[in-house]
């Protein structure tokens, strides 16, 4: 009757996986912006320290995780597995469903798994500042905590309707030290670009990310840094999946299913690509891995494989992937961490090859979810985790039908402690349901770049 099954902080993963070892095709290059060819290293050090440009491009299985940023990690590291044997019962299912508790790192989210690492190797080339995006300020706040612990700067451009909504995130950076400014914002040329077009833009991901590299470019003291997309950062989430792996093998179980939400898709590859891995190399072929999205920004369910920009003022490299367009702007709503217009190329290319798959929920039913797990598990999850929620209690119900005893695994990566107003919204019946706006994605991809 384990409810935790907990690792000792010496369980903790020496190295990172990476899943390109493992591809079955190897991955489309990077484009750069200006010539449209492959980017190399030197194209990239403008904003990314050597080591992670490295960690970007490299085919090794394995990256070892540097002893300082282990030190750091165990603060919070191995976070626990659950076995969710309360919301078992109230299902009624056969199924045993676990999650990955990524909650109890001190800003509340799974995203300082990365933003160490990328602070340390910053810092380690004399970087004095990091400038970077956020949506609802889950990465914000985590690259805000880094930053402190390593004695350097750190200036967050927040979404501007997760700024509204969530000012609690915001406070969190400014006690870490962070500057955070709305985005779109004055600040930068994109971001006047931008306002003056559409003053009462809600801001995207997609424009903060250009705000945030255009304030890197102009300052010789900062670089850039990113929260999920890019392969760096997907890499230093697998310590998710490794540990779930092991947790998991204490319990004499591996998953039938493996389920996370995507946004730019770091949490969902964190957990999912060592359980991927295994399936890629014929060990377990048949393990459903699933990817959860907001049906108000539905990437890799309606969206196109090809090159896009990374960002709204075209400055990042054109990335392989399924995409919107640079220039879709979401409807705002709650989960401000998945309003992404593209996703990773990894997670978009285990999409295209079929080792993974994607759905997508309205945010009325997820938050359905979330308010049924917290009266079950007592967790408030946070908007984005509810996704992986709700695909893990459609599985549980899926099984109740069949009599299937199934392995759900899902990771839960963040709290909801500062999403009260969302859950306020909900609960007093003013959450609306956005409907797939194919009008405007179909305006938005006419204007993707020409790939000669």
């Amino acid at each position: 009757m384990q409810t935790k099954i907990l690792l000792d902080e010496d369980a903790m993963p020496k190295a990172w996986y990476n899943i390109q070892a493992d591809l079955p095709t190897p991955l489309a290059p990077p484009l750069h912006p200006g010539t449209g060819k492959p980017v190399t290293p030197d194209d990239l050090a403008a904003i990314f320290p050597r080591e992670l440009i490295r960690q970007e491009m490299t085919t090794e299985r394995s990256v070892p995780i540097p002893d300082e940023v282990r030190d750091i990690l165990r603060l919070w590291r191995p976070s626990p597995l659950y076995r969710a044997r309360r919301l078992e019962q109230h299902l009624k299912t056969p199924a045993r469903i676990y999650y990955k508790w990524e909650g109890v790192s001190p800003p509340g989210s799974h995203k300082p798994n990365t933003a160490v690492p990328q602070a340390y190797y910053n810092m380690k080339e004399g970087i004095e500042r990091l400038s970077t995006e956020t949506g609802a300020g889950q990465w914000g706040s985590s690259l805000a905590f880094a930053t402190a612990l390593f004695g350097m700067d750190c200036t967050v451009y927040m979404v501007r309707s997760s700024y509204d909504q969530k000012p609690y995130r915001k406070s969190m950076m400014h006690v870490y030290g962070a500057e955070c400014i709305p985005s779109p914002s004055e600040k930068t040329d994109a971001g006047k670009k931008v306002l003056s077009d559409h003053p009462d833009t809600p801001g995207s991901l997609g424009i903060a990310i250009s705000e945030a590299v255009e304030d890197a470019v102009n300052h010789a003291n900062t670089n850039y840094a990113l929260g999920s997309v890019l392969n760096h950062v997907c890499l230093h989430q697998t310590v998710i999946g490794l540990e779930a792996r092991e947790q998991l093998a204490m319990a004499d179980a591996y998953p039938d299913m493996v389920i996370g939400c995507v946004g730019g898709g770091s949490n969902f590859a964190g957990l999912s690509f060592p359980f991927a891995g295994d399936k890629l190399r014929g060990k377990h072929p048949e393990t459903d891995i699933v990817g959860v999205e907001p049906a108000a920004c539905p990437t890799l369910t309606k969206g196109l494989y090809a090159y896009d920009y990374g960002d709204i003022a075209g400055l990042t490299p054109l990335l392989k992937m399924f995409t919107l367009g640079h220039d879709f702007v979401p409807p705002a709503i709650h989960a401000g961490g998945l309003r992404y217009h593209g996703v990773s190329p990894l997670v978009a290319h285990l999409a295209k090859g079929g080792a993974m798959r994607a759905v997508a929920y309205h945010q009325n039913e997820v938050f359905e979810a979330a308010i049924t797990f917290a009266r079950t598990e007592g967790i408030v999850v946070a908007p984005e985790a509810a996704h992986a929620v709700k695909a893990a209690i459609d599985a549980a119900l899926a099984c109740r039908k069949t009599g299937e005893e199934k392995v759900i695994l899902f990771n839960n990566s963040g709290h909801g402690n500062f999403d009260f107003a969302s859950y306020d919204a909900y609960l007093a019946g003013g959450l609306p349901d956005y409907e797939y706006p194919a009008e405007l994605i179909r305006e938005s991809l006419a204007h993707l770049p020409k790939v000669g």
